[in-house]
């Protein structure tokens, strides 16, 4: 059964379901920042999920990056999984845009998250999962 680590659900938002992953907005508002989840059970690595799951993964996560790009004119798209802190396989989906809080460098380990207002995050959730439906993403 899948569960969501603490840290994720504490530092995240819940936008849908995709087909493998739960789509979340990270609560910096400083980037269009999602995250990406499978839903699988115990999956720490990449090479724990089935070759056509990884397949899936990289899908989600290109799909929707690519429509973030369009609707919030990137300059570059981030896109990354870690997992120093939270062992749990997730994807990071960042928009970058010259001038940004961290530009040229990663966003992590750089200056203080910025908490979103309530509208402003029900805006942004909204716009993740409009644009997961535009990607063919949602049925």
């Amino acid at each position: 059964m899948f569960t969501l680590d603490p840290r994720l659900a504490q530092d995240s938002l819940h936008v849908t379901d995709l087909g493998l992953c739960q789509l979340r907005l990270s609560r910096d508002a400083r980037y269009p920042w999602a995250i990406l989840i499978p839903r699988r059970p115990e999956v720490i690595e990449l090479y724990h999920l089935e070759t056509e799951e990884q397949a899936q993964l990289w899908r989600e996560g290109t799909r929707l990056g690519e429509a973030m790009m369009r609707h919030y004119a990137g300059d570059k798209l981030n896109v990354a999984t870690l997992g120093n802190m939270v062992p749990q396989l997730h994807l990071h989906v960042i928009v970058r845009t010259r001038g940004d809080d961290a530009w040229p460098g990663p966003v992590w380990g750089q200056g203080e998250a910025r908490a979103y207002t309530e509208a402003d995050l029900e805006t942004r959730r909204g716009e993740l999962e409009r644009l997961a439906r535009e990607a063919g993403l949602l049925a």
